[in-house]
């Protein structure tokens, strides 16, 4: 059993990550908290009780975090995930209650109060991450691993070079990266590799299962806005944590660029070797992280079907 901790700015992507991450029986999900990204905060949360609803999830902590990066004015990405961020198709409101405390609060008593490894996975613009690293740095000592979607050691789709997540809030970004806490950055670099077509949403959808019903008008509904094969996502990143052996990765120096050029949040990931990396003294002191280079696709996508399809 993984004790997990995810941070969620709740769109679809996020959503294919919560029903797997509330549903695989070696998961422990601990809590889940959220904070502005992909829509504003208020629906995230909307949305994030939603899923753990159509997940048939038990009694997991969810509380509120940031409303807004630290420096930038929020940029929401409603025209990729809807009007609501989940896909515009009216899903029912949960009853489920929110957790008083804030966000970074919570991550610390989840951390604080297991006495197995705990890894945080931030599927989403990393200020609730950067409070927390600031706010309780020996609780933060106490983690295991963070393993974020986000960055890219290629292109961006955000901008030219940036990926959402980390352009959304690069300082928040840096902060993490510099942490001292090992990392596993899971980007777009296989983010895209992981596609679901039609296929896939009816066999979700022949199982007249509810959690699987669910998850196949998500797909649906994507595909329907998109009109290409749409990714799975965030999964990838859970994915990873809990069976890392699913993912090809490579230790590389890391950066954020925190320059309000056209740059701006993009992961700067040296693939160099050694000795030409030791010439450049702006990359001596980078911190090193895990990259993920290449995913299992099959196995992977198989991995949350038959997840979502657990009865």
């Amino acid at each position: 059993m993984k004790n997990f901790i995810l941070d969620v700015d709740t769109g679809v992507d996020d959503a294919f990550a919560l029903l797997f991450a509330a549903r695989h029986p070696e998961i422990n999900l601990l809590g889940v908290t959220c904070v502005d990204g992909n829509t504003n905060l208020k629906q995230v949360i909307i949305n994030t009780l939603k899923v753990l609803d159509a997940a048939e999830a038990g009694d997991i902590p969810v509380s509120a975090g940031a409303t807004r990066p630290l420096i930038d004015e929020p940029r929401y990405a409603e025209h990729v995930h809807g009007a609501d961020g989940l896909g515009d198709l009216g899903f029912p409101e949960s009853k489920r209650t929110l957790d008083p405390r804030p966000a970074v609060e919570l991550i610390r008593d989840l951390v604080e109060g297991s006495s197995e490894p705990v890894t945080l996975i931030p599927l989403a613009p990393l200020t609730n991450i950067a409070l927390f690293l600031r706010a309780f740095p020996e609780s933060a000592k106490k983690l295991e691993r963070i393993v974020l979607m986000g960055g890219s050691a290629s292109i961006g789709n955000a901008t030219a070079t940036a990926e959402f997540n980390i352009w959304h809030d690069p300082e928040a970004a840096a902060i993490v990266f510099q942490s001292g806490i090992p990392i596993t950055m899971y980007g777009l670099d296989v983010f895209n590799d992981l596609t679901m077509n039609r296929t896939y949403s009816k066999r979700l959808m022949d199982e007249n299962h509810a959690p699987s019903t669910f998850a196949g008008r998500l797909v649906d509904a994507m595909l329907d806005r998109l009109e290409y094969e749409i990714t799975l996502g965030d999964y990838g990143a859970v994915a990873t944590a809990l069976k890392p052996e699913l993912s090809t990765q490579v230790t590389m120096k890391a950066m954020v660029d925190t320059t309000f050029g056209p740059n701006r949040g993009a992961t700067i990931c040296d693939r160099r070797p050694e000795a030409f990396q030791e010439l450049d003294p702006a990359h001596l002191d980078a911190p090193r992280i895990e990259v993920c280079t290449a995913i299992d696709v099959d196995a992977m996508r198989e991995l949350w079907l038959q997840t979502i399809s657990r009865r």
